[in-house]
């Protein structure tokens, strides 16, 4: 069953067409992996999804709901889907705790009791439970990307979006945010992930897309992608980000 669907998706800003005539899909439970140059147009296509960008042309529809058709209630449908930046984008003036309660009570409606459990639980899963009481400033970047994965999944969403959410990760904090994500995927959470990180597409994406220029190249199971991609861009791609 289809959570995300993308039908002939284009976007411009001013002039620049970012995204050409984009079409794929992420069904429930998949975990896809899009990938390609700076400037591809990767972080916009995610971005789409849960309207943080408006299209001009085309139809995105998340689990059945037509995202960005005149009377679709978008925070709505942002409250969700689950979304982790690149930037941690934690209140800097708030105990992880309360990042952790604010949006369920103010979005969800729950109590704050029971929001408090629901995301203290959560924070355990990603290992942080000893950090409740700390501001984001007292934790180190994979510590606060690893709350902003606890801090979506507290809203229990539906499917969640990764923009490239280790690129400003020094690198030996890059794995503990990775391996978060990996028991995500193992669980069944559908996700589209926006990522260099070639290792972790490997081990559990279903499929990868493949942009270059603003255009979906290829959209093909991992193996095949990884094993004999079809495009010479990716190929060329590939070649660069597998030999470092």
């Amino acid at each position: 069953m289809s959570m995300i669907e993308i039908e002939n998706v284009s976007k411009w800003y001013g002039s620049f067409q970012v995204l050409k005539n984009c079409t794929t899909r992420v069904d429930k439970g998949d975990v896809v992996v899009v990938c390609g140059p700076s400037g591809s147009g990767k972080s916009t296509l995610i971005k789409v999804v849960n309207a943080l960008e408006p299209i001009q042309q085309g139809r995105v529809s998340v689990d059945g709901t037509d995202v960005h058709a005149k009377g679709t209630d978008q925070p709505k449908v942002r409250a969700r889907i689950g979304m982790v930046f690149q930037s941690f984008e934690l209140f800097p003036h708030l105990s992880i705790t309360r990042n952790l309660t604010l949006g369920q009570v103010k979005v969800l409606g729950r109590s704050e009791d029971e929001a408090r459990e629901r995301g203290l639980k959560l924070l355990d899963r990603v290992g942080l439970n000893a950090q409740k009481d700390k501001f984001p400033g007292q934790l180190s970047g994979g510590q606060q990307q690893r709350v902003a994965i606890a801090r979506a999944l507290s809203m229990d969403p539906i499917a969640m979006l990764f923009d490239e959410p280790t690129s400003a990760l020094d690198p030996e904090m890059i794995n503990e945010v990775l391996d978060v994500m990996v028991e995500l995927a193992h669980d069944g959470m559908t996700m589209m992930v926006v990522t260099h990180e070639m290792g972790f597409a490997k081990k559990v994406a279903d499929r990868v897309i493949f942009m270059d220029e603003g255009e979906i190249v290829e959209d093909a199971r991992k193996d095949e992608f990884f094993g004999s991609p079809r495009s010479d861009r990716a190929q060329l791609f590939l070649s660069k980000i597998l030999n470092h």
